[in-house]
C-alpha cells in the first residue's frame, strides 16, 4: 500500500512539475503581466532543455531558447543564443540579418543600462552601429526582416491569456507558447516606428529610389521601382523582377541589384500596388513586360541591357517574358519557377486545394493579405470542411465564402490547352529563345517539376540553347536565396550551403559585364549529390545516371528481390471507398522510431541493400492496372528506410490516369480491363543511399482534403460529387508494373 502511495505521489509531482505558478490577476493588469514574465521564462528554460521537451533540431532549440532569455531579461546570454542560431541556420554570415529586431533590442537594453540613457537613444546607437558593420549584401534584407506584425503579435497574445482566465497555472507548452508571443509584441512595439525611420533614413543616404506608374501602349497602367547605388553615376545594366506580391519585398528587390552594382528595377503586375487595372495572375506577363524591358533599356541610368531574375511567380514571369523576346532583353535566371499549368495550379493534371488560398492572398488587396493567407486554420477548415461535404471542387470558393472568378476560369481548362500555353513559350516557341539562362531549383522544391519543364523543353526544341541548371538539396526558399545547414530538419551537406544571390549576380556579371563564368558551372547540368559532399556535372539529364533498377510491385516475401521482374503474373487488389469521409489514417511501422502514414495506399518493401547506391534523377515507369471505373488519380512515394531505423523521402508522384500519356488531351479508361499508366514528372532526387538501407515504394489512390477528388465516372472532376463515386474504386496492381529507379555509378 505505501508503494503505491508513493508511486501516486510521483505521478502528482511529475504532472505539478509540468505546470507553473501564474496568477489570474496577469491576465487583465498588464502591470502584473510584466513583473510576472521574466520569472516565467526563467522556470520554463529549464523544461525546454529536458530530454522531454527538447527539440530534436539545435536550429529550433536555440531559436526558443534566446527568446526565453530575452523575456527572462538575461539579454547577453541572449545574444549568445541568437548568434548561434544563425551559425546553425545558414553558412558563412548569409542568415546574419535574421531576427536582428531581436537582436537590436536587446543590444538596446544592455546600453540603456550600461549608459543610464533612454531606451530611443539606445536604440538609435545600437542601430547605427549595427547598420554600419553588417555586410553591404545584408543590408536589403532588414526591410524585411525588421517588419514584425504589431497588431497580430497582440492579438496572438491576448488570445493566450484568454485561455489563462481563471486560472492560476499555466502548462509547458501555453508557457512557452505566452513567453514567444510577450516577446514579439513586446520587441516591435517598442522598436519598429523607430528602427523603420532610421532604416529609411541610412538607406537614403546610400540608395536612390523611385517609384512611379507606367502607362502602357495598351491602356493598362503598372507601378515600377527603381534603385541605384548613389556612388554608381554611369548608366548599367538593369535587373528586372516583375512581381506580383506587392509590397516591402519590391524594396528588396531593388536593392539586392543595387548592392551587386546594378541598376534595380521592380515593376508589380496588373491590378497591384497603384494599378486600378483588374488582376488577372498569369494571363498578361507576356503582353506588359515586353514594354516595361523596352522602357527601362532606354533610360538614362541604363546601359540598353536587361537582366531578369526571381523566384516561383517571379521565375514564371521571366518565361512569359521570353515568349515574345525583347532585343534589349540579354538573359533571364529563373527561380523556382512556376510552371503554369503544368505543376500549378494543377500538377500533372490535379488540381491543388491550396490554389484558391493563393489567388485570395494576391487578390484580396492591392499588396499581399499575409494574415488571412498565414491563417492555416480557416484554410485547414475549409478544406476539411469541403471534403467532409462530398460538394463538388467547384463549391470551394463558395465555401470560402468569396466566390472567385479566377478560380472557376482554372478549373474551366483541365487540360494543358491554349489557355494556359499562350502565357508561356510552347513547343516551337523554344527555338526562338537564344539568350542564356541559368536556371536554380531545389530537390525539396515545390515547383521544381516547373522550373525542369521549362529546362528540357528549351533543350528539347533548341539544339544550341545556352541553358545551365543547378540543383541541390534546396526548399522553395533555399533555390532563390541560399542552402540552409537544414532542409526538413536534416542537415545538408557543406559544399551544398552556398549563395543562391551570389551564384545568380555573378552570373549576370559574366553575361552582362563580361565577367569570369561562375565556378559551378562547369557542364550544362550541375548536381550536387547528397550524403556524399560533392557537386556532379554532366552535359544533359539522361547522363545524371548511368543504369537503372526497376521496383517491381511485388511483395519481398515472394520472390528473392523486387528488382527482378515476376515470372508469373498476379496482382494486389486495393479498394478505396469515396464515400467514407470519416476514413481513420493507417501508419507503417518503420521501426521503433518511425512510422509512415499509407492511408489509401499499399506497400512494397525492398530487401536490404548490400552496396551503398546513388539514386540521381526521375522516378520513370509504368503502372499496369485495371479499375471498375472510367479514371483515377495515382499517389505514389519513394522512401529511404536507413539502417538507423530512420525514414526520409526520397521522390513523389501524382497524376491524372486520363492524362497520364497527354497532358491536353483526356484518354478515359477503359473499365475492367489491363490499362498502361505511364510515370512521368516525379520529383528529382540525387542522393547516396547508405549499404544496409531498404527502399519503401508506395502506390496508391489520391484522396484527402488538398486535391480535387476524382471519382472516376468520366465527367469533369471539378463538377464531379460524392453522388457519382457510385461503387467503391477497385484497383488490380499487377506485379509487372515497375518504378524505375535511376542509378549513377561512378
Amino acid at each position: 500500500m505505501k508503494f503505491k502511495i508513493l508511486l501516486a505521489l510521483i505521478f502528482v509531482n511529475l504532472l505539478q512539475a509540468q505546470k507553473f505558478h501564474f496568477p489570474k490577476a496577469a491576465v487583465t493588469d498588464s502591470v502584473i503581466l510584466e513583473k510576472q514574465m521574466p520569472g516565467l521564462a526563467q522556470q520554463v528554460i529549464p523544461q525546454l532543455q529536458s530530454a522531454k521537451y527538447k527539440p530534436e533540431n539545435t536550429v529550433d532549440l536555440m531559436d526558443n531558447l534566446f527568446r526565453l532569455q530575452m523575456v527572462a531579461q538575461d539579454y547577453k546570454n541572449s545574444l549568445v543564443s541568437l548568434s548561434e542560431n544563425r551559425n546553425l541556420f545558414a553558412d558563412h554570415n548569409m542568415g546574419g540579418y535574421r531576427y536582428i529586431g531581436f537582436e537590436l533590442y536587446s543590444m538596446a537594453k544592455m546600453t540603456q543600462k550600461e549608459s543610464n540613457t533612454s531606451f530611443s537613444g539606445a536604440l538609435q546607437k545600437v542601430f547605427n552601429q549595427k547598420y554600419e558593420s553588417l555586410p553591404e549584401k545584408l543590408i536589403p534584407r532588414l526591410i524585411l526582416a525588421l517588419d514584425g506584425d504589431v497588431r497580430e503579435s497582440r492579438k496572438q497574445l491576448n488570445k493566450l491569456l484568454d485561455k489563462q482566465k481563471d486560472k492560476d497555472s499555466i502548462d509547458y507548452r501555453t508557457a512557452l507558447a505566452l513567453c514567444k508571443s510577450y516577446l514579439s509584441y513586446k520587441t516591435y512595439s517598442g522598436i519598429k516606428p523607430q528602427v523603420m525611420q532610421l532604416l529609411d533614413s541610412k538607406n537614403k543616404e546610400r540608395f536612390i529610389t523611385e517609384t512611379r506608374d507606367l502607362k502602357l501602349k495598351n491602356g493598362n497602367t503598372l507601378t515600377i521601382t527603381i534603385v541605384r547605388k548613389k556612388d554608381n553615376s554611369s548608366p548599367l545594366p538593369v535587373i528586372l523582377t516583375s512581381n506580383i506580391y506587392a509590397g516591402p519585398i519590391d524594396d528588396f528587390f531593388g536593392k539586392r541589384a543595387a548592392t551587386y552594382n546594378y541598376v534595380g528595377a521592380v515593376v508589380n503586375t496588373r491590378g497591384k500596388r497603384n494599378s486600378n487595372n483588374v488582376n488577372n495572375p498569369f494571363e498578361h506577363e507576356s503582353e506588359d513586360i515586353y514594354e516595361v524591358i523596352d522602357w527601362v533599356s532606354k533610360q538614362p541610368w541604363s546601359n540598353g541591357k536587361v537582366g531578369m531574375i526571381g523566384g516561383s511567380y517571379l521565375g514564371f514571369s521571366q518565361w512569359a517574358a521570353v515568349k515574345k523576346l525583347h532585343p534589349a532583353l540579354k538573359t533571364i535566371v529563373p527561380q523556382v519557377a512556376v510552371g503554369i499549368g503544368i505543376d500549378y495550379p494543377a500538377q500533372n493534371n490535379i488540381f491543388m486545394s491550396y490554389m484558391l488560398q493563393w489567388i485570395q492572398y494576391v487578390t484580396n488587396n492591392k499588396f499581399t493579405d499575409e494574415k488571412d493567407f498565414a491563417n492555416a486554420i480557416k484554410w485547414d477548415s475549409i478544406n476539411t470542411k469541403w471534403y467532409k461535404s462530398g460538394k463538388s471542387f467547384r463549391s470551394l470558393d463558395t465555401i470560402s465564402g468569396k466566390p472567385s472568378k479566377i478560380f472557376q476560369r482554372w478549373l474551366d481548362h483541365p487540360g494543358y490547352d491554349q489557355y494556359w500555353q499562350k502565357m508561356v513559350p510552347y513547343k516551337e516557341d523554344f527555338s526562338n529563345i537564344n539568350i542564356p539562362i541559368l536556371t536554380t531549383t531545389g530537390y525539396y522544391d515545390d515547383d521544381q517539376i516547373g522550373a525542369l519543364y521549362y529546362f528540357k523543353q528549351h533543350h528539347q526544341y533548341n539544339k544550341n540553347a545556352n541553358h545551365y541548371l543547378v540543383i541541390g538539396p534546396y526548399n522553395h526558399g533555399g533555390a532563390q536565396s541560399f542552402g540552409f545547414t537544414y532542409v526538413n530538419g536534416n542537415p545538408i551537406d557543406p559544399v551544398a550551403r552556398i549563395s543562391i544571390d551570389d551564384l545568380a549576380f555573378s552570373w549576370f556579371d559574366y553575361i552582362l559585364k563580361g565577367g569570369k563564368k561562375p565556378e559551378i558551372l562547369k557542364d550544362r547540368i550541375n548536381f550536387q549529390v547528397m550524403n556524399t559532399n560533392t557537386w556532379k556535372h554532366v552535359a544533359d539529364l539522361d547522363k545524371m545516371h548511368t543504369s537503372s533498377l526497376k521496383f517491381y510491385l511485388q511483395d519481398k516475401k515472394n520472390t528473392s528481390s523486387v528488382f527482378n521482374k515476376p515470372e508469373t503474373q498476379n496482382f494486389t487488389q486495393q479498394t478505396v471507398d469515396f464515400k467514407n469521409r470519416d476514413q481513420k489514417d493507417t501508419y507503417y511501422k518503420v521501426s521503433k522510431k518511425d512510422s509512415i502514414k499509407i492511408t489509401n495506399s499499399i506497400t512494397f518493401e525492398s530487401e536490404v541493400l548490400d552496396k551503398d547506391m546513388i539514386i540521381s534523377g526521375n522516378l520513370s515507369g509504368i503502372f499496369n492496372v485495371s479499375i471498375n471505373k472510367k479514371d483515377f488519380d495515382t499517389d505514389t512515394y519513394l522512401y529511404q528506410i536507413s539502417p538507423d531505423g530512420k525514414s526520409s523521402l526520397l521522390s513523389t508522384h501524382i497524376v491524372r490516369a486520363s492524362y497520364a500519356k497527354n497532358n491536353e488531351k483526356r484518354q478515359l479508361l477503359e473499365p475492367n480491363t489491363t490499362e498502361q499508366i505511364p510515370i512521368s514528372n516525379s520529383y528529382f532526387m540525387s542522393k547516396r543511399i547508405e549499404k544496409g538501407s531498404k527502399l519503401l515504394l508506395l502506390v496508391g489512390v489520391n484522396k484527402n482534403p488538398n486535391w480535387q477528388i476524382n471519382y472516376g465516372s468520366g465527367k469533369d472532376v471539378s463538377d464531379e460529387t460524392i453522388k457519382d463515386s457510385g461503387e467503391p474504386l477497385e484497383i488490380k496492381w499487377y506485379n509487372d508494373s515497375y518504378v524505375e529507379i535511376p542509378v549513377y555509378n561512378d
